[in-house]
């Protein structure tokens, strides 16, 4: 059968997604088309590009993205993406395009003039990665196609319809489970779970449309920027996923 993965959003906790993949390869299970928001995305767009999972979360370690984030005050966002974009040239190539990939890739991003979810899965690959972990308010939107793009999460966090009649069956990766015992302690956490209680309301919406749903639960115990716990929510995701081993062979 035709597996099609779907890659939540999750900031930092998007980095289980790696230790998913890994097990999936482990278990014979290699997807056929992936789509991904967010950190899902770019998961899935280094995995794509014949990447493995280690050396993902290698990368993520050594480039410590929160070194790279610059200041653009004044503008519609207050941080640049301009240096992770140059990441992605360095290692996905400057003219990289969706047709380079080993594996078909949906990126989805939210465009904001229009109020609507947009994906993209052929062309131009870098600016609509740029796009969809762009945070609506903390990075500049990317101007792309005549659209204003940001965050693909904020309206759809569980890309699961982009593979509606484009495989058999459709595994969903949640990377951003709440935590109910969560205490608001000062704005930042009021902010953070502002936006998390209202993202995870639209994953809600798309679990039916799943035919099997991964939500590694012990992630709900670290934060959304937790860069330093890489390790860690790479062996979470891993071992959640060898856990279900069983359940997942269904679709070998």
């Amino acid at each position: 059968m035709q597996v099609g993965l779907a890659l939540s959003g999750g900031a930092a906790r998007g980095i289980a997604h790696l230790g998913v993949l890994k097990a999936l390869d482990e278990i014979g299970i290699k997807p056929s088309i992936i789509s991904g928001v967010s950190s899902g995305a770019i998961t899935g767009v280094f995995y794509a590009a014949g990447f493995t999972p280690d050396e993902v979360l290698k990368l993520i370690k050594e480039l410590r993205i929160y070194r790279i984030m610059r200041l653009a005050i004044g503008q519609v966002g207050i941080m640049h993406l301009d240096e992770v974009e140059k990441l992605y040239y360095k290692y996905l190539g400057e003219n990289a395009t969706f047709e380079d990939l080993n594996i078909p890739v949906i990126i989805g991003a939210t465009d904001m003039h229009a109020g609507r979810t947009v994906n993209f899965s052929s062309g131009n690959l870098i600016k609509p990665l740029i796009a969809s972990s762009a945070v609506p308010v903390l990075y500049r939107p990317v101007r792309y196609q005549g659209m204003l793009l940001n965050d693909g999460g904020l309206l759809d966090n569980m890309p699961v319809e982009a593979l509606v009649g484009k495989c058999d069956v459709k595994i969903g990766v949640h990377s951003n489970p709440l935590n109910h015992d969560a205490r608001i302690t000062s704005l930042r956490s009021m902010i953070e779970r502002t936006a998390h209680l209202a993202i995870n309301n639209n994953v809600k919406l798309r679990m039916h449309l799943c035919d099997y749903f991964i939500e590694p639960t012990d992630l709900k115990f670290y934060r959304l920027m937790s860069f330093s716990k890489a390790d860690e929510m790479f062996e979470i995701g891993y071992r959640y996923t060898m856990s279900i081993k069983k359940e997942l062979l269904k679709y070998t």
